[in-house]
């Protein structure tokens, strides 16, 4: 594996980098000046890659740190850069750039001519395709230089409709800062149970028998049938029917009273 950089296809001026060491401190010593873009300062391994990309497209190394920008992660070359590159190369014939009209009526044209090609491109940007893309009006560029953006939208469009080989499939860097910023990707929500299920528990027969029974004294709303269940119950205690079980009413031994009442006691 060889660890040269690749060149432009002009001949060298100035520094030469022909090894990847060489790159890698030319560059670190570039992202600690002022000569990086403020995207590019502090950041050498960001420097090398744009100066890579740089020479693949026929670029030198200091010329493309300043025309190469990177938006929402994608590579892209700034509209000044893309005409300078469209026109040094031999199969660019011509490109004319006008805007007519004012206001609302303003039309951007921009015609490429390539060499051997019967018929030129020609593609136009006007306001009215501006306020279909949510552009016209928009704060920044578009509000302060809305003729330079329609001259450079017409611009960016026909260079690569014209010259797609010299571009290498790079957009303008102002048409990629119009694309919505894609929002980052954001984790399923997951709903849980805020508290686990509580176990089924089955009662016993007898624990049932007393659920129904305590159920029916607390339907009991008339006051003279609860007195005659209070004596009812009394009478049983002197009797010593249910002798034995005193101390599951106050609760001392933790015995459940099991007797079991006939129906029409309890209902009585």
């Amino acid at each position: 594996m060889t660890t040269e950089i690749s060149t432009t296809t002009t001949p060298a001026r100035g520094l030469a980098l022909q090894t990847f060491d060489d790159a890698w401190r030319f560059w670190q010593m570039v992202a600690k000046t002022e000569f990086a873009p403020k995207d590019f300062r502090g950041k050498p391994e960001a420097c090398m890659l744009a100066g890579q990309h740089a020479a693949e497209i026929g670029i030198g190394p200091m010329q493309g740190l300043q025309c190469i920008a990177v938006i929402n992660g994608r590579p892209s070359i700034w509209g000044d850069a893309a005409l300078a590159l469209v026109q040094s190369s031999h199969v660019c014939e011509w490109v004319t750039e006008q805007v007519e009209g004012d206001g609302d009526a303003m039309v951007a044209t921009c015609t490429a001519k390539r060499r051997g090609y019967p018929q030129a491109t020609t593609v136009q940007f006007s306001v009215v395709d501006a306020k279909k893309a949510g552009l016209w009006g928009k704060s920044g560029p578009w509000t302060q230089y809305p003729k330079r953006m329609l001259q450079l939208r017409a611009r960016g469009f026909a260079l690569r409709d014209a010259f797609p080989d010299v571009l290498k499939g790079l957009v303008t860097a102002e048409e990629a800062q119009d694309y919505p910023t894609p929002e980052p990707a954001r984790e399923p929500v997951v709903v849980r149970p805020k508290f686990d299920a509580a176990p089924q528990v089955t009662p016993t027969a007898d624990e049932a028998h007393m659920q129904q029974r305590r159920l029916a004294v607390s339907k009991v709303s008339d006051v003279g049938k609860l007195e005659q269940m209070q004596a009812t119950v009394e009478e049983r205690l002197r009797s010593g029917f249910i002798n034995g079980r005193l101390d599951w009413l106050t609760g001392d031994n933790g015995q459940e009273f099991t007797h079991e009442a006939a129906e029409h006691e309890v209902q009585a």
